[in-house]
């Protein structure tokens, strides 16, 4: 008798390979530029690589195991940095023994959390395009999702900004039952990279506080905002500092996402749960990295790090998107991360192109990275893979290019999609 999987992986399972595996570079042609999969083409910086080597050492402990709650540096790196971010903390510093923990990566830190608080079929409100590693950590831990969508507002024909998309509260609350415990919430948006608003955040909020729901707000791209955009926090608004669980990354942070360094910040009770499954999942984080991470920290002021990487990559960005506006292909001009969402109504590219058949019976945007990867040589990501079965369709109209990459490959990625403009109607 053959050995069944859980049916909490089954649609895993059933579905064609994912967006990942389709659009990785080792099965794109091999003279392609990746402007897909999010990950930086240049190193952390020297002050912390050169820390770390120093470690290796100097410093046993760096080679053995760490606290589950995080080796004590960097929970005090963390401590000192954020505190003063943190409006609801009213001046006081976060505790490092109780409201702080370090996990391996943002994506282990969401997977504990809803180890932590759902029960069996729990439902999770999803805002789409969600990245779609909210789904599976939903389903693996025995909830259910249930998605309301960021609803695109602006004009395709023009480039628009965040504003032109937004959440309908009365949307929200329509999803909202009986069994619905928790939010997955992300500012700066990935693939959107819309930066929320105080004021939308309040309505999030008013609607959690009512309906007892715990928040998960992801803030990976937090030092990643642009133009003068300003980054809040949910858990600030006035009574959500209690349901609101905050995850930050270090990948995102200092350009390390093969650290896996990952933390959450929260009231000590929320902590205090997501560390008690965190550390039967991993029991640890990597100690090298998270001395790294505490190096990064601390010496980010003297090195002027965070307003020179803001500034880099918002030059970065301005290059990709001049090419997009040369080619007159229209876009959302992201506030914050480092995706721009570029819409393709308007291409008219092959539809008899010779697509593979995993290729060929998906959404539009699908077969539209294909024929750009394999045509121009720039690999892209469509984002109806971050919406859910009933509404990818909302997603396909879009392709979402990753502009964490030095400003010649994102010049040589433009120069060869250029020829997308025969393509337009």
């Amino acid at each position: 008798m053959a050995i069944k999987p859980s049916s909490r992986i089954k649609f895993e399972l059933n579905k064609s390979a994912d967006v990942w595996s389709l659009f990785s570079p080792l099965v794109m042609p091999k003279t392609s530029l990746s402007l897909g999969q999010g990950f930086m083409s240049w190193k952390p910086p020297t002050y912390i690589r050169s820390a770390i080597t120093k470690a290796i050492d100097s410093d046993t402990s760096v080679h053995h195991y760490s606290h589950p709650k995080g080796r004590p540096r960097l929970r005090n790196a963390l401590s000192n940095h954020f505190s003063k971010q943190f409006k609801s903390l009213n001046g006081r510093k976060l505790d490092v023994e109780s409201e702080i923990i370090v996990t391996a990566g943002a994506n282990e830190a969401i997977y504990s959390i809803l180890g932590a608080f759902l029960e069996q079929d729990d439902e999770v409100i999803l805002f789409e395009p969600a990245f779609d590693q909210y789904m599976p950590n939903v389903r693996y831990n025995g909830g259910k999702e249930v998605y309301v969508p960021i609803r695109f507002h602006g004009d395709p024909t023009r480039n628009s900004t965040g504003d032109d998309w937004k959440i309908d509260i009365n949307e929200l609350i329509g999803a909202i039952t009986p069994k619905t415990k928790a939010i997955i919430f992300n500012t700066p948006h990935n693939p959107i990279g819309k930066v929320f608003t105080r004021e939308e955040l309040q309505a999030i909020a008013n609607v959690a506080i009512e309906h007892n729901l715990l928040v998960i707000s992801d803030e990976v791209y937090e030092s990643l905002t642009f133009d003068n955009a300003t980054h809040d926090r949910i858990a600030d608004v006035p009574g959500m500092w209690e349901r609101t669980l905050t995850v930050g990354s270090a990948g995102k942070t200092f350009a390390a996402t093969g650290w896996r360094v990952g933390w959450v910040i929260g009231h000590p009770d929320l902590v205090k749960a997501t560390l008690a499954t965190t550390m039967r999942i991993v029991f640890c984080v990597n100690s090298l990295a998270q001395e790294g991470t505490a190096v990064g920290f601390e010496e980010a002021d003297q090195n002027n790090f965070f307003e020179t990487q803001r500034k880099e990559y918002q030059e970065r960005r301005d290059v990709l998107t001049k090419h997009l506006d040369q080619i007159g292909l229209p876009y959302t001009k992201p506030a914050g991360s480092y995706f721009i969402l570029a819409d393709i109504s308007k291409v008219n590219f092959p539809e008899d192109y010779p697509f593979p058949e995993n290729i060929k019976t998906r959404t539009r945007d699908f077969r539209f990275a294909w024929w750009m990867a394999h045509e121009f040589g720039v690999v892209a990501i469509p984002p109806s893979d971050f919406y859910g079965l009933s509404n990818q369709h909302l997603g396909e109209q879009f392709i979402r290019f990753a502009f964490c990459k030095e400003a010649d490959i994102l010049d040589e990625a433009g120069e060869r999609i250029k020829g997308l403009s025969n393509y337009i109607k």
